[in-house]
């Protein structure tokens, strides 16, 4: 018979479970709407290049050729992303967490790739580890890791957080403070939860540390082996190179600085900072691969803010 404590955490688990769930939905509807609109844009557009082009040619049929590579990069063009900024100014001073926050500007906020995949090189102080983003799945949130990499937002940082207990298994990283409560001066949504998905985080796959529904940023978590918590982090793409260095990290244990934080059944991780460092020394992205033609978020940068 399982004990009340164990009875309360089950029943706490299953209330995120269907919240998230709902907020799932509602960012799904919130794209979905969003891709209506881009797809009237790009109508609208396209049917402008047909009119240009048969007033250029005098009425002459254009290539097929030309008019698929003018529908391309028209498709490209339309698909957008927000950023929202961090902390919200609509948040009361109490609802806002204190937060070691660095200031790089913002992506662009069109003109990124939207399917195919990229690569997130991490070397490190015990070798490279590379994660293979998935553009396809989550567009905005592998065009906002590649614009900091650009920015040289993670560079010399070190992974804040180990939690290898239990049903956790995974290595926390990039807080440029190392405190484990910082990232940039804007928020990405939320993009391929798996809510519904047992477990939600399988051995390999990276997701991104939030504080909330909205609200992911430069934190990322590599998943050491199945790790079965709320799918409320998105997943941002899988290691292809370096897991053997992640769990070398991880077989030399944590301080148990965050070990309380379990005693929250909402709450995803405890553990505590790794005793074996691991030291970003450098982040790069690489060009996307086999996915829509578009400039990458580095080579389209918005100019470098005032230092706040």
């Amino acid at each position: 018979m399982s004990s009340l404590k164990d009875r309360q955490r089950a029943a706490a688990r299953a209330r995120l479970e269907r919240e998230m769930a709902e907020r799932a939905q509602a960012a799904h509807t919130r794209r979905r709407r969003r891709v209506i609109i881009g797809a009237g844009a790009t109508a609208v557009v396209v049917i402008g290049i047909i009119a240009l082009t048969v007033a250029n040619t005098g009425g002459k049929k254009s290539t097929p050729s030309a008019n698929a590579s003018a529908t391309a990069s028209t498709s490209a063009a339309a698909f957008s992303c927000v950023w929202a900024p961090n902390p919200d100014p609509s948040a009361s001073p109490a609802a806002s967490p204190n937060a070691d926050l660095k200031n790089v500007g913002t992506p662009p906020t069109t003109g990124m790739a939207n399917s195919g995949t990229q690569d997130l090189v991490l070397n490190t102080n015990l070798g490279q580890i590379t994660i293979q983003m998935d553009v396809t799945k989550a567009p905005c949130t592998s065009a906002s890791m590649a614009y900091l990499a650009s920015k040289k937002f993670f560079d010399g940082s070190s992974c804040s957080r180990l939690d290898n207990s239990g049903d956790h298994h995974v290595l926390q990283c990039g807080d440029p403070s190392g405190k484990g409560d910082g990232g940039p001066s804007y928020s990405v949504a939320d993009e391929n939860l798996p809510v519904n998905e047992r477990p939600a985080y399988t051995a390999g796959e990276v997701a991104m540390w939030n504080s909330g529904p909205e609200t992911g940023g430069s934190q990322f978590f590599i998943v050491l082996d199945d790790t079965d918590i709320s799918g409320q982090f998105t997943i941002l793409g899988k290691v292809t190179q370096g897991l053997d260095i992640a769990k070398q990290v991880a077989s030399g244990g944590d301080d148990g600085a965050f070990a309380s934080a379990e005693s929250d059944p909402t709450t995803a991780f405890g553990g505590g900072h790794p005793k074996t460092k691991l030291t970003l020394n450098t982040v790069t992205a690489g060009p996307v691969q086999g996915g829509s033609a578009a400039p990458s978020a580095a080579a389209s940068a918005a100019p470098s803010p005032s230092k706040p």
